[in-house]
């Protein structure tokens, strides 16, 4: 058998497959039985909670989807909000439920509305914190019988994405598992050191094998952490890449290792967490960003949370976020509660002209399996501006720069094709003549929502570009270059 270090080698002199480089835009799915109460405290991002009230952080983020610890730690308002409407009903109540409203669900109007909206990957929850599995698995919990839904979710959506000409993924919770560990999680200190042990690092690797065989999945997404050592999750990946050869992983798969378990005693996680608190508190509003998580020996690309990178990376990236703060569907969010969709598209024009996807996630709700209408709203969107700019932005890798600015201040990105260089002025465009500060291109220009012909011309250092009709796009009009 191969060494844990020669596999590794083995496994990072694989290149990352060209279909996700060019694909940029994949939709996420948190669903699943803690959409029946869809419920988490509305006090901002993930990273404010941690910054306000870090000492009970874990139960209080703004996530639906923890809400079954949550309820464990007295006091917070989702323990409020489970007693005054479920009483001391145990979280797994919700399963019922929630499979009774699948008998509502459509799976291909779904992938059609994914489709619709540009994206040409989607990636499932499969089986999230609380240890639900959205799949009739045949590896079962030792802790909790029947633990799965009865209908196959995740081959139901699968068929139905691939009909709609897009790529599957599945995510798997690797690093926690409340059916296993039920203690409840308070800090971060707390989080890191909840991965379970015993019975636990064989089931999930059993697991995730079986969505490999079973469903082929095109991306591999872990969350958290990882229960084993590094030598049988490499042999893990390099299965996995035997199976579906231009499939990916991303890099949340933290092995386990001395250090972690070291997190198990209680001393060293008080310490951890003194440490954590006062780097939270020198950081003052920066705490407040998203989460990008640690480089590991061996990923496909990188996964920052609510946050993105600031310059052209040369590794390959997939900010995911959710259009609210919540990935799972929170009953309490209103319109104001989502990013708008130019905030959104914006981003994700910054994500692609620094080596990045997006990967946009949707909550639907449990009770009639529909995607809630604010969501749905900014898919569409999504559609219309890249069926009119998605030459700026499929298939495109990053150019010389990412970031360039009018002489008005208007924020440019930057995309480069074969024989082309893609200009993308995030905002509306007030002139028919606009001049890009220091920038050198030459070449024919052309619209690419409306194909008319745009002249670029130099004007010093700087770059004047003129429009023959006015642009008439309030989130952003690409122009593509010839060169």
């Amino acid at each position: 058998m191969p060494s844990a270090a020669s596999t590794l080698a083995d496994l990072n002199a694989r290149a990352v497959p060209d279909w996700y480089h060019d694909a940029k835009f994949g939709i996420f799915i948190h669903w699943g039985a803690f959409a029946i109460p869809g419920f988490a405290p509305r006090l901002g991002s993930i990273g404010e909670a941690f910054a306000r009230d870090y000492d009970r952080a874990v139960a209080m983020v703004p996530y639906t989807e923890w809400y079954c610890n949550a309820i464990k730690v007295p006091g917070t308002p989702s323990a409020e909000f489970h007693r005054a409407h479920y009483g001391d009903a145990p979280y797994e109540d919700f399963k019922q439920p929630f499979e009774a409203g699948l008998d509502r669900w459509d799976p291909a109007a779904w992938a059609e509305a994914f489709r619709d909206a540009g994206a040409r990957y989607v990636v499932l929850v499969t089986k999230h914190h609380d240890g639900l599995c959205l799949w009739p698995s045949q590896v079962a919990n030792p802790h909790r019988t029947g633990w799965t839904t009865g209908r196959d979710i995740v081959g139901d959506l699968a068929a139905a994405v691939r009909a709609a000409g897009l790529r599957f993924g599945v995510y798997y919770s690797g690093g926690i598992d409340w059916t296993f560990n039920r203690r409840p999680l308070r800090t971060l200190g707390d989080f890191l050191a909840s991965t379970p042990g015993g019975e636990y690092p064989a089931y999930a690797m059993a697991q995730v094998r079986e969505l490999i065989d079973r469903y082929e999945p095109s991306v591999l997404w872990n969350d958290i952490s990882w229960p084993t050592r590094a030598g049988p999750l490499y042999r893990l990946f390099a299965d996995y890449y035997r199976a579906v050869p231009d499939g990916v992983v991303n890099d949340r798969w933290v092995a386990a290792s001395l250090q972690r378990d070291a997190l198990k005693i209680p001393l060293v996680r008080r310490y951890v967490d003194r440490k954590i608190k006062a780097a939270i508190a020198r950081q003052g509003a920066d705490a407040s960003k998203g989460i990008i998580p640690p480089e590991i020996p061996h990923s496909d690309f990188r996964t920052p949370e609510y946050a993105a990178f600031a310059e052209i990376q040369t590794r390959k990236w997939e900010a995911t976020r959710g259009m609210s703060h919540s990935f799972g569907f929170n009953r309490n969010d209103t319109e104001a509660d989502y990013a708008s969709a130019e905030t959104l598209i914006h981003d994700f024009i910054d994500a692609v002209s620094r080596n990045g996807n997006l990967l946009l996630n949707v909550g639907p709700r449990a009770t009639d399996a529909a995607i809630p209408g604010e969501q749905l709203g900014r898919l569409r969107q999504f559609g219309a501006w890249l069926r009119a700019n998605g030459d700026a932005i499929y298939g495109t890798r990053p150019w010389a720069r990412s970031d360039g600015e009018t002489e008005c201040g208007q924020a440019v990105r930057f995309t480069a094709a074969p024989g082309r260089v893609n200009l993308i002025f995030k905002g509306p465009v007030a002139s028919t003549r606009l001049v890009i500060r220091n920038l050198t291109v030459t070449g024919a220009g052309k619209r690419l929502d409306d194909g008319s012909p745009v002249t670029i011309e130099p004007q010093g250092p700087d770059l004047r570009v003129t429009f023959t009709d006015p642009c008439a796009d309030p989130i952003g009009t690409a122009v593509a270059v010839a060169v």
